[in-house]
């Protein structure tokens, strides 16, 4: 039942990409973005052919997967190995609220160190394809009592990244809420919407569209997709499928795989215009295992 959900939501997204002119040569269009998150590698430490299992069943090519000092380099070297021989891009994933504080940054670069030592060791097919930053500075106790100073923390987090993440030849991604729209800043970063220069400086965003419809999906991240456009970047739509108490138009957690599959379907086909938009991500590996067909 699984297996035949993932392939419904390709088979339904294929149908309606040929309708567009010249998707017929497959070889000169990227592959849609199927991602999703693995925040517990423990799971592959334990059972990495099940892990591996799942994701090629839910035709992902694309994970973000959590760096835990604790799990060994040679676990995340072998499972790597193994997505990508599989297809599947593998990005290291860290990132928490804290990171916004003023001295947040020192746990970032122990991420990023990390992740440095790792690439300068690990031979060509065990590398990470990228690095996939989650902070939600809005988590962090300074969003409200100084905003301004968060936010220009949280891009000068965004700029100390993207400058290690260059010298390891690897494109910076982060985790942005539908919201940020509306968040302006001014200062030494300029002045304008903060997703628009969040956007602007990685190489790509996955939007938290935490909604369960397609209309609400295309309508929120409708300001990003025509930033991004004009950007030159991509943006990748994401959605929940575990239980919250946010409210039920968060999560797929009701409907199940099969409704969510169609409405990622139609917001892909209502997208097919905009090459800004890259596919989309579902939240999560933990919770996408329990969710009803």
């Amino acid at each position: 039942m699984l297996k035949k959900a993932a392939i419904t939501f390709v088979a339904l997204f294929s149908l309606m990409a040929a309708a567009i002119p010249g998707y017929a040569q497959a070889s000169e269009v990227p592959q849609p973005v199927r991602a999703t998150w693995l925040w517990n590698p423990w799971m592959f430490v334990n059972d990495e052919a099940g892990t591996l299992a799942f994701l090629e069943s839910k035709q992902v090519n694309k994970v973000y997967v959590q760096i835990d000092p604790d799990v060994s380099k040679a676990a995340y070297g072998s499972f790597i190995g193994k997505a990508k021989a599989m297809g599947i891009a593998v990005h290291a994933l860290d990132g928490a609220p804290s990171w916004a504080a003023p001295k947040g940054y020192i746990n970032q670069d122990r991420f990023l160190s990390w992740v440095t030592d790792y690439q300068n060791q690990a031979p060509q097919t065990n590398r990470f394809a990228g690095v996939h930053l989650d902070v939600e500075p809005y988590l962090y106790s300074g969003w409200n009592s100084n905003r301004a100073a968060t936010v220009k923390s949280y891009q000068a987090l965004l700029k100390r990244a993207s400058a290690t993440t260059a010298k390891l030849g690897l494109p910076l991604e982060a985790d942005m809420p539908f919201w940020f729209d509306e968040i302006t800043y001014k200062n030494t970063y300029g002045n304008g919407l903060l997703a628009e220069w969040v956007i602007a400086n990685t190489a790509g965003v996955t939007l938290m569209a935490y909604r369960d419809s397609a209309p609400m999906l295309i309508d929120i991240v409708k300001n990003e997709m025509t930033m991004a456009q004009r950007l030159g970047k991509g943006v990748v739509v994401g959605v929940e499928t575990g239980e919250t108490d946010e409210g039920s138009i968060i999560t797929f957690a009701e409907e199940g795989e099969a409704f969510m599959n169609q409405q990622l379907a139609a917001v892909a086909a209502h997208y097919t215009g905009n090459p800004a938009y890259k596919g989309n991500a579902i939240h999560h590996v933990g919770s996408w295992m329990t969710l009803r067909p």
